[in-house]
């Protein structure tokens, strides 16, 4: 039985996620509560690093810096499409997300920041890259994590879900355009899959 948070314990968390300008985007209440596995980065660093120590009962508001968070905003991770690659038909919206693979076939969340009648605006920093982040924390459970979850890394109520499973994939075929056949998106950015390392 551990009574402190520690690595290899699994945690429950009752909290509640605010920006900078007081907008809540995230909680979770005490009686269904977030677990994790501490040390397994389950969650984000800055957070996880905070609660090392704590007890069941404990309260702590945290903030959490763009670095030990989704990281520095990058300009870099915007890219310019040419309308005349999309496919024929795509009815993209600013704010929709859509997945593009890379060079090794891993789909990436980029979201439409603009679209004008040359090209369309695709931003590949996470929604929440270069903001710091407000939690305010109760630990409500806290428990020895079994072999099993150590072994896989997170407690058994925590699903990481793959972010794709929702929607195909923007492609290119052979001759570099993009491939209309397996493309999907959301409508909004509420609508795009939630990050398993917040919630």
């Amino acid at each position: 039985m551990t009574d402190l948070i520690q690595n290899g314990a699994v945690v429950s968390l009752a909290y509640t996620l605010k920006l900078a300008n007081g907008e809540v985007i995230d909680y979770t209440e005490a009686d269904d509560p977030l677990e994790y596995l501490h040390g397994a980065d389950n969650i984000i660093p800055g957070l996880e690093r905070e609660l090392a120590g704590l007890k069941v009962g404990d309260q702590r508001d945290v903030r959490v810096a763009p670095a030990d968070g989704y990281g520095e905003y990058d300009p870099t991770e915007v890219e310019e499409i040419p309308t005349k690659e999309l496919p024929k038909g795509v009815n993209l919206k600013v704010g929709m997300v859509v997945a593009i693979p890379d060079e090794d076939g891993n789909l990436n969340e980029a979201m439409v920041r603009e679209i004008t009648p040359s090209h369309v605006t695709l931003d590949f920093n996470h929604p929440l890259a270069g903001q710091p982040l407000f939690f305010s924390v109760e630990v409500v459970g806290l428990r020895e994590a079994t072999a099993e979850e150590l072994e896989n890394g997170h407690p058994d109520s925590l699903e990481f879900e793959d972010d794709f499973d929702d929607f195909e994939e923007f492609d290119e075929d052979d001759d570099g355009e993009w491939d209309d056949e397996d493309f999907d998106e959301y409508e909004d950015e509420e609508d795009a899959p939630s990050d398993p390392k917040l919630n």
